[in-house]
């Protein structure tokens, strides 16, 4: 059950990686909550449509590959000739498919830092003047267990994840005097279209990824959506640069 954030009616929040799992969430959450929100995702499919229909007024989609920087700044210049940004949502990210370093070839690294590490840079200085100007902004970014903990993905994957928190609290430390907010979320086993793998077949690995996590379960996309409704109101306003684990209990082990 999602709880009502009256303050996000009318605010405007620009999401990455909105078309499916956690992203997706995340925007329909914002969405119910009458928020403006700018989605980015490399695809649109069929809940980009959905959302289209059913929040016409207030969904603006713009398709776009946030690892490539050209593509970046057109959206940031299209997101900035709107008006005021509220909320920073980056949250688009690949896996990695557990590959040691051994195994992680130059391009691999290179792909998944510039998605899930370099993306979030470049649309925060993107988006960053506009929020100083209104001494106003909350930034989540979308971090894992897996930048708390090894295990929880291969050497480019983890390394990506550990600099999202150091970027994050360093980005709070530098921009909070001057009113902007940042934070990390990190889930844990969340049950979204990147980890079906671990689904196929007999299911035997989503299983055993269960019973490792102290909740006995995998999560739903929608309870991290819920953490950030919460992460981005009024009521953590005094919640700086920390890391918030959505995680069933994963790194208390």
């Amino acid at each position: 059950m999602i709880v009502n954030y009256p303050e996000f009616n009318g605010t405007t929040i620009v999401i990455t990686g909105a078309a499916s799992g956690i992203g997706a969430a995340q925007t329909a959450a914002f969405l119910n909550q009458g928020a403006i929100v700018w989605a980015l995702d490399i695809q649109e499919n069929q809940t980009i449509q959905q959302f289209n229909r059913k929040f016409h007024d207030n969904f603006h989609f713009l398709q776009t590959d946030i690892s490539q920087q050209a593509a970046l700044k057109l959206a940031v210049t299209k997101i900035m000739a709107a008006g005021s940004i509220d909320v920073l949502l980056n949250t688009a990210g690949i896996l990695d498919a557990y590959r040691p370093t051994l195994e992680t070839s130059e391009q691999s690294w290179d792909r998944v830092m510039n998605t899930n590490l370099k993306s979030m840079f470049l649309l925060t200085n993107g988006l960053l003047p506009r929020m100083l100007q209104q001494k106003h902004g909350v930034i989540v970014n979308m971090a894992s267990i897996a930048g708390l903990v090894a295990g929880g993905g291969g050497a480019a994957y983890t390394a990506a994840k550990h600099g999202i928190i150091g970027y994050t609290k360093q980005l709070d430390y530098d921009y909070a005097p001057l009113g902007i907010r940042a934070n990390c979320l990190a889930p844990g086993a969340i049950d979204t279209p990147m980890n079906q793998a671990d689904f196929a077949g007999d299911g035997k690995m989503a299983q055993q990824v269960a019973e490792q996590t102290p909740a006995r379960r995998w999560a739903q996309p929608t309870e991290v959506a819920s953490a950030t409704l919460f992460l981005a109101s009024q009521q953590a306003d005094f919640i700086h640069g920390t890391v918030l684990p959505v995680d069933g209990g994963w790194i208390e082990k």
